[in-house]
């Protein structure tokens, strides 16, 4: 799985085999996770820090722009359904 990939870290950094094959599965796994799974993790986690909604919602949707594969624009009402339903 992603031999090419693995190769690459082991020569351009100090990694394992083992490490970055766990590192690239710790990356794929992260980006994997859903856009609705993404907004109601971001908004547990800023709300944890002391975040109003206002505020929150409005970083969620500037941090959607820069997922790897970025879901299509949401619209401020659009992340408040997500994670009220």
């Amino acid at each position: 799985m992603h031999d090419d990939l693995v190769d690459h870290l082991t020569r351009s950094s100090a990694l394992t085999r083992g490490e970055a094959l766990r590192v690239i599965q710790d990356v794929l796994a992260y980006f994997d996770e859903t856009t609705e799974n993404y907004v109601r993790r971001r908004h547990r986690e800023l709300q944890a820090q002391g975040l109003v909604n206002s505020a929150i919602f409005e970083r969620i949707t500037a941090d959607l722009k820069y997922r790897a594969v970025a879901p299509p624009e949401l619209t401020l009402r659009q992340v408040r359904r997500i994670v009220y339903g």
